[in-house]
């Protein structure tokens, strides 16, 4: 089978390589699934480089923190031969061998079935990203967020989470405000659903006050780092901030007062350890709920080929939309 392979060097730097291994050199696991798609995520990104990103321990190494395809075989009497699966999270990509290659074997608890109606490249342009953009918003229900009450911001918007994050809140009736340093995206985003576009430089100056005019109703952060740090103080009273991502950095210089004087909600999302019923439920709701017309519009179809040269250029922040990888391609 062809699998993107990372090795480690006599210098300690690790390499990525399209490679042919044989299926005895699968990881343990009570499911074999035969990929069909893969996506890249920013988390893959840190994974594909020469360190690892501190999230890849032991090496050779097979990366792809998501895939979608079919169970070739099992031993889990909850999945037969035939049956379509997604898997996200679980630390698979990272300390278990992942999707980009031609078969995977994980434990039967780290899948979920694929929603009907949708097809197994549809959930790799979702894939982690469009998983993380669902749970924030429902997370941000949960805490009072309905329509009507102002401009919800999505920081890092261009990104995976961000662009399926403008389409699911858009979608759900919200004016959206897409934060975004490359211009060239602004078209993308308004067809989106985006209604206001801001520069990244407007947030990007470190906090000045504790508290700036009332400004968000809620916000989906992708940057983490400063620009969370300003956003919290521009947040209006009792609103929330679904924290997803930290391309910005992860040290956030904010205050508490925002937190005090105006009741504001810091929520981290942790899509990894999902439970399985919470799992279904996000999926169930991103089939029913995200525009599959304005999710094509995302798509950068790749092969396993590109997959190194993606992942470098998405740490560098110049991937827009959801790259979707033809395993058998």
């Amino acid at each position: 089978m062809r699998a993107i392979v990372m090795e480690r060097g006599e210098d300690g730097q690790a390499k990525a390589r399209l490679a042919q291994l044989d299926e005895a050199a699968l990881p343990a696991g009570d499911v074999t699934v035969r990929v069909e798609f893969s996506t890249i995520n920013y988390k893959d990104g840190l994974c594909l480089s020469a360190s690892g990103g501190g999230l890849v321990r032991t090496y050779p190494h097979v990366p792809g923190i998501d895939f979608a395809g079919v169970v070739e075989a099992s031993d889990d009497p909850r999945w037969q031969a035939g049956d379509r699966v997604i898997l996200t999270g679980w630390r698979v990509g990272e300390a278990h061998w992942g999707g980009y290659a031609e078969k995977a074997r994980v434990k039967g608890d780290w899948l979920v079935p694929l929603p009907e109606g949708l097809t197994a490249r549809q959930a790799m342009a979702i894939g982690t990203a469009g998983f993380t953009a669902m749970q924030a918003l429902m997370a941000l229900e949960a805490h009072g967020l309905a329509p009507g009450q102002g401009e919800v911001l999505v920081t890092g918007a261009a990104g995976g989470v961000g662009s399926v994050a403008v389409a699911l809140l858009a979608k759900a009736g919200h004016q959206v405000a897409a934060v975004t340093g490359r211009p060239e995206t602004a078209e993308y985003l308004t067809r989106l659903g985006a209604t206001r576009i801001v520069a990244r430089e407007e947030l990007a100056e470190t906090v000045k006050k504790p508290l700036e005019a009332e400004t968000w109703a809620g916000c989906i952060d992708a940057v983490g780092g400063a620009m969370l740090a300003r956003v919290l103080g521009q947040m209006k009273s009792g609103a929330s901030v679904a924290a997803v991502g930290n391309a910005g950095g992860l040290v956030v210089p904010a205050n508490i007062i925002p937190f005090l004087l105006r009741g504001v909600n810091l929520l981290g999302i942790n899509s990894v350890t999902v439970p399985f019923a919470q799992r279904v439920a996000i999926w169930e709701r991103i089939a029913r709920d995200l525009d599959m017309g304005l999710l094509e519009g995302m798509i950068r179809p790749a092969t396993l080929a590109e997959v190194p040269e993606l992942g470098a250029a998405i740490l560098k922040g110049q991937v827009q939309g959801r790259v979707v990888v033809d395993v058998t391609a």
